[in-house]
């Protein structure tokens, strides 16, 4: 049998598609294994996730990782020589509890959570299989319904809109090649539609279209357009989800909506959504209110939560005691998934397998900088998230974890189940 027993571990500093430096972690096993990750990093974050380290100060604009980096190869290596690599809950205790803080701001976020990932695969490169396969064990899964960007809003495009992510999901697709195609049409047809209109310039963080557009509506209007020009039907083949990220423009039951100069407060903004949903073919809808607003989580979510997936991102930052109390007072009918939310691998499954005991609908997600990595894409096909959320249909930091999705798909062969719509975190009427 390989011998998993770390023998050493590597960081530095690479850099992530917002060209700001992160961390990469490189572990080596006594057996001769080795596992790489590199930790992403987000712009619109929840209040109770797990903290970046940065230097601060005015190189690199303060974005320099070189504390994280000497923190995994300082006291993090130290802590784990000699550790079984296959023990990934005791690794990721050891990190935690040498950390000592809650947020895991001593050693950085960053550090542990690239640490964590790059010990997983180093375990199943031990094993001799792909990390999905490591993950599954014996157990059934499925290739997820993809989740794709055509416009970038929010904190990702300057605050342009103020919706930060506008959408497709394709329920009708019959595969995740057919769901990749259908997105690809879709995605030309948006830019063929802006560059009609004068309006195509560029696209935002996560490479969605950058939104031109004088009010928030008219980003849906066009998505519609986009659809119904790309030859699909709107609903039944390729619908619309929205992250709404509340929480980066309303606090305390007050939202202000910049671009449509409109001040709202939770009643207002769930009616507003509310709108959107009589209005448009809208199927998932992700932080529809603040993430200090747990009373309009659950008031939307038993107005909408039939009507549409209702998704906790700053909710419930990746956290399974948040998932299992939410779960007890309906406010939410699905749960978010970002390992540097959690922080580390076993954090980020206990979040996933708590949204699951609640029967939500469970969504493994990248960040607004990421890199090459593609541990998110093993952790849904592993874990049977059944959704995975990476970004748009452009750049390749988020092309590469489609396309590891398809190899995988694949792999499958005759194997290979969809999850499709039946993934979704609510029972329409």
């Amino acid at each position: 049998m390989t011998d998993t027993r770390i023998a050493g571990v590597r960081g530095r500093r690479v850099w992530d598609s917002r060209g700001r430096p992160t961390v990469e972690v490189d572990v080596a096993l006594k057996g001769g294994a080795t596992g790489r990750a590199i930790a992403p990093a987000g712009a619109s974050m929840g209040s109770g996730e797990a903290v970046d380290l940065r230097d601060g100060g005015k190189a690199l604009g303060g974005f320099d990782v070189s504390r994280a980096v000497n923190a995994v190869n300082g006291e993090i290596a130290q802590a784990l020589l000699g550790k079984d690599a296959a023990d990934q809950a005791s690794v990721d205790q050891i990190m935690i509890a040498l950390d000592g803080t809650p947020n895991k701001g001593r050693l950085g976020g960053n550090a542990i959570v690239a640490t964590s990932m790059a010990v997983l695969h180093a375990a199943a490169a031990a094993a001799g299989v792909p990390l999905w396969k490591y993950l599954a064990q014996d157990r059934k899964v499925r290739i997820p319904l993809p989740e794709i960007q055509i416009f970038g809003g929010g904190a990702h495009a300057a605050r342009r809109v103020d919706i930060q992510d506008f959408m497709v999901m394709c329920p009708g697709a019959t595969s995740f090649a057919q769901a990749l195609e259908w997105t690809a049409e879709v995605y030309l047809a948006a830019g063929s539609i802006m560059k009609q209109a004068g309006k195509l310039q560029g696209v935002a963080d996560e490479g969605g279209f950058w939104p031109a557009f004088k009010s928030n509506e008219e980003a849906l209007d066009t998505l519609v357009e986009a659809i119904a020009r790309a030859g699909f039907k709107p609903r039944e083949q390729v619908a619309i989800s929205l992250d709404v990220a509340a929480s980066e423009f309303g606090r305390n039951g007050a939202y202000t909506l910049a671009l449509d100069d409109r001040r709202l407060d939770t009643g207002d903004m769930i009616a507003m959504l509310g709108r959107w949903l009589d209005a448009y073919p809208i199927i998932s809808i992700e932080d529809p209110v603040a993430e200090d607003d747990a009373a309009g989580f659950a008031a939307f979510t038993k107005a909408y939560g039939d009507r549409c997936q209702v998704i906790g991102d700053d909710f419930l930052v990746t956290n399974a005691g948040r998932v299992r109390e939410v779960a007890k007072n309906g406010a939410a009918t699905a749960v978010l998934v970002k390992p540097n939310q959690a922080g580390t691998i076993t954090e980020t499954q206990a979040a996933l397998a708590a949204g699951k005991a609640a029967k939500f609908g469970t969504i493994v997600s990248a960040r607004s900088g990421e890199t090459e990595d593609v541990t998110i894409v093993h952790l849904a096909v592993g874990w049977d998230a059944g959704q995975l959320k990476v970004g748009s249909f452009s750049r390749s930091e988020r092309m590469a974890k489609w396309n590891e999705c398809l190899r995988i798909e694949e792999a499958l062969g005759k194997d290979a189940v969809f999850a499709g719509g039946d993934a979704l975190g609510y029972s329409p009427k």
